[in-house]
């Protein structure tokens, strides 16, 4: 445990863990316990007491909440070096959200007590911390904001940058991003035949092109134009 800095880059670049000695890091990592969890196990569910602060090392999480409805909304996809959920920063608190294993994960959990010794030692650790939950926060508001206000091409294009940003890979001369059109209807609050209507408009574009649980991005300049739309 002690030398899983060294070997996971997704821990080195872990927001948790910005600007800190890489010896602060190890010596955190080592307070902590590692854990697996299958593709689709749920780590938590909302409602439930925040007792552990998760960090996931390998494979990709969901973040979801069910409407009245029972549909499922994606609130965000968790990625290595990612916080899951909340922090559990205030005694008492439960998750507002269910997180779900998209893949095989591998986690490493900090007890509440142990990971509040350790930012109570560590200023630096705890403004990490407050950083990471104004993002959060930032983000969340940003996506009602496009919700309430957008039509449906921006929002969609919105959707597309931001997971871009988050689990884009550079193929050649495209991007791909490994997700659905479901689970991108879900993200951006829209109807699935909605965001089949317009990925399919946009591939005859030549602006994306779509396969099976991925989507390729072929010009981002114009998906760039697209989220300034009226």
């Amino acid at each position: 445990m002690a030398e899983a800095i060294e070997k996971s880059p997704s821990l080195e670049m872990s927001e948790l863990f910005a600007d800190l000695p890489s010896s602060v890091c190890t010596e955190i990592i080592a307070t902590a316990r590692p854990r697996d969890y299958q593709c689709r196990q749920v780590m938590f569910l909302a409602g439930d007491p925040i007792k552990e602060t998760l960090l996931l090392t390998d494979g990709r999480a969901k973040i979801i909440q069910l409407a009245e409805g029972g549909s499922e909304v994606i609130l965000r996809f968790t990625v290595p070096g990612e916080v899951i959920g909340e922090l559990g920063l205030v005694p008492g608190s439960k998750h507002s959200a269910t997180a779900q294993a998209l893949q095989d994960c591998k986690i490493l959990a900090w007890d509440l007590a142990t990971f509040e010794a350790a930012l109570e030692r560590l200023p630096a650790l705890r403004s990490n911390a407050k950083h990471v939950l104004e993002q959060r926060v930032q983000q969340l508001e940003r996506r009602f904001c496009e919700v309430s206000t957008e039509t449906v091409a921006p929002r969609l294009a919105h959707g597309l940058v931001r997971l871009l940003d988050q689990i884009g890979q550079k193929v050649n001369s495209h991007f791909e991003i490994n997700v659905s059109q479901e689970a991108l209807a879900q993200m951006t609050s829209m109807a699935s035949f909605t965001v089949c209507r317009l990925l399919t408009n946009w591939e005859n574009q030549g602006l994306v092109r779509l396969r099976r649980e991925a989507i390729e991005i072929h010009n981002v300049p114009r998906l760039m134009d697209l989220c300034k739309a009226k």
